[in-house]
């Protein structure tokens, strides 16, 4: 069992400030620019996700309280009384039913090698019609790190849909407030990739057009909002509303006159 308090450098009378400001300062540390400076790549990732796990743990009062319990129980087995017995974090949120639980697990699978069970769990809670929205248990950074994670496992799996979801999730709330900094190019060009190449024939047309909406929303810039009506035109034409999808056409052409791939589709709408 990890001690909690060891990693975070505090003792465990800290105040939740205390901790806070514990992990932000041993998360810069273990920062990727720093880690690339120091030569100390695979360590450092280790021990970031150790931190991340002893941050949460400690973070909130009623885990952190369970995590003190468990931990004075363990520390006297280790101590001769049941040496056998460790804590085992994953199986105990594995044991609970909440929706807390099961999105720190989600969370916790993606930073430990265990992607296809977090996708796994969360396909199951977002079909189980409860409304699960993982935003709602993590802080902002938490979240937008384990979107962006999820969204990356969704797309080795096809899941054009539910990735470009949270990707733009992701987008909106860095540009509320940056967080990725000099890696939100990467974030955009991810998105961006989906939505003119991935969602369109991949997935249903209905789920397409919510999903091209939202891109437009992004304002990727003109000539991907250009590609993106285009898209949305051919969607539009296959469910059988010409009108719209004339309007998408038209308003492509008229950001991007010179828009490839449009000589058919205007020929069908009688344009």
């Amino acid at each position: 069992m990890k001690d909690c308090y060891q990693i975070l450098g505090v003792g465990p009378s800290a105040s939740a400030a205390e901790i806070k400001r514990a992990y932000r300062r041993k998360a810069k540390e273990l920062h990727p620019d720093v880690r690339q400076r120091s030569g100390a790549g695979d360590e450092a990732a280790s021990g970031m996700r150790e931190l991340i796990d002893a941050y949460e743990t400690l973070s909130n009062p009623e885990r952190r309280a369970e995590f003190d319990a468990l931990y004075a129980k363990f520390r006297k087995f280790a101590e001769g009384t049941d040496a056998e017995s460790k804590f085992d974090y994953r199986m105990w949120l594995m044991a609970r039913e909440d929706a807390e639980s099961r999105a720190k697990l989600i969370f916790f699978d993606l930073l430990h090698g265990l992607e296809e069970e977090a996708v796994q769990e969360y396909r199951i809670r977002m079909e189980d019609g409860g409304g699960f929205d993982l935003a709602r248990y993590f802080d902002r950074e938490d979240y937008m790190d384990c979107a962006f994670i999820l969204a990356e496992e969704l797309s080795f799996r096809d899941d054009w849909y539910g990735a470009f979801g949270l990707l733009s999730r992701v987008i909106g709330l860095e540009r509320e407030k940056p967080y990725f900094r000099h890696f939100f190019p990467e974030v955009i060009a991810f998105a961006r990739d989906i939505a003119r190449n991935r969602l369109v024939g991949n997935v249903s047309d209905e789920l397409a057009l919510d999903a091209l909406e939202t891109a437009l929303e992004l304002q990727l810039g003109k000539k991907d909002d250009a590609a993106i009506l285009r898209l949305m035109a051919i969607c539009y034409e296959r469910i059988g509303d010409a009108y719209t999808a004339r309007s998408c056409l038209s308003e492509a052409l008229r950001l991007d006159p010179k828009l490839t791939g449009v000589k058919d589709l205007k020929k069908k709408l009688g344009l």
